[in-house]
């Protein structure tokens, strides 16, 4: 079994809902909280599990919300108390990770963090290890690196990452730095993408010594920096961090990491990138999840649900069933179906991306009791 790096903390930001996996995913139970890949542990458990061999159980910490604490400490019975950061809402993530990081900083000024997403699925985890070996290297030497993904398929649900010029560091197999970022592209340009090899998917990871990353925040968005250093300051008094939270929290900016760091960052040539040689799925709908279970035959109807009652005949996508009853699907194909108790979803898999907008009119008409 590999050793821990001795200076790097892993941090899990488990938040959202992952709205467009309504209704399976809910406000109160999150996709990281689903097995959705039957390996009989929730996406929150199988990232905690990856993550050990890189940073020991007692230098992991997860950022999540209150309303959530309970079920994460479940999840993760090897969590210490000081490594659940709790938020007192969503603020996105730069505000989560700059949490961990101003924290993890006060406690060491000295130390690597690589933060990791809750709810994203990786196999290869040997190789995933490797990327994140290569990556700390990078950051020692100043950088704040990225592990982007090498395209199997000419993706449009995906940002991208367009390569420059190779950077060579010790203890680094292969890097380089970051050219640019790239927004979802359509059909022809993720094709276009792929053939190139220049261009890898943003997976949304990043390794950075804490106080490199401090310092990007203060250039990029100085008042989220300052309030992050005072939330800090308060955080391992327990007198204070409530009221800390509850004062500083809500005020602090909703902004995206990648535009509060990895962009501005790319810009000045101090983000780096590693490629990441490894399946990686981020399930952000029922499209993505319907792959993920049938391995990409798309002939095949996906089956998740430990009680679920099917009747198939010719029938392809995906069926959740959190029900008893009995479904039938005679003759459909790419079929999605989502039986909740109290909700039910009929989509197809071309149109899994439109479920979030549902979620949105449920808001809109005060249905916040199905959300």
């Amino acid at each position: 079994m590999s050793q821990p790096i001795p200076d790097f903390y892993a941090v899990i930001p488990a938040g959202g809902i992952g709205s467009r996996l309504w209704p399976l995913s809910r406000a109160d139970a999150p996709k990281f909280l689903h097995d959705l890949t039957g390996s009989g542990h929730s996406l929150l458990r199988d990232t905690w599990d990856r993550l050990v061999p890189l940073a020991g159980a007692d230098r992991i910490a997860v950022v999540t919300g209150r309303a959530h604490r309970a079920a994460v400490e479940a999840e993760l019975p090897g969590i210490a108390d000081l490594n659940v950061f709790l938020e007192s809402e969503p603020r996105e993530s730069a505000a989560a990770i700059g949490l961990a990081a101003a924290i993890l900083h006060r406690r060491d000024p000295d130390v690597i963090i690589g933060s990791f997403s809750a709810d994203h699925v990786i196999r290869s985890t040997r190789v995933f290890e490797f990327a994140v070996r290569d990556a700390v290297e990078v950051a020692r030497e100043g950088y704040i690196c990225t592990i982007g993904i090498t395209p199997t398929e000419p993706a449009v649900g995906f940002g991208y990452i367009k390569m420059g010029p190779e950077l060579v560091v010790d203890g680094a197999r292969e890097a380089a730095l970051v050219a640019s970022f790239v927004e979802k592209p359509d059909l022809e340009t993720a094709k276009e993408y792929l053939a190139d090899r220049g261009y890898l998917w943003n997976a949304g990871m990043f390794i950075a010594k804490a106080g490199v990353l401090l310092e990007e925040i203060a250039a990029n968005e100085p008042e989220l920096h300052a309030g992050l250093l005072e939330l800090a300051e308060a955080w391992d008094d327990r007198d204070r961090r409530g009221p800390a939270v509850d004062r500083i929290w809500p005020r602090l900016k909703k902004i995206a990491i990648d535009y509060a760091v990895a962009e501005p960052a790319a810009r000045r040539g101090k983000l780096a990138v590693v490629p990441g040689h490894f399946d990686w799925d981020d399930v952000g709908d029922f499209a993505s999840l319907t792959k993920l279970i049938n391995n990409g035959r798309k002939n095949d109807l996906a089956v998740l649900g430990p009680h679920a009652r099917v009747l198939t005949d010719g029938a392809s996508g995906i069926l959740v069933s959190q029900t008893t009853r009995v479904i039938s699907l005679v003759g459909v194909q790419d079929i999605v179906v989502v039986d909740t108790p109290d909700a039910l979803l009929v989509t197809t898999v071309q149109h899994a991306q439109r479920v979030k907008g549902v979620v949105e009119s449920l808001k809109l008409t005060g249905r916040g009791d199905v959300l």
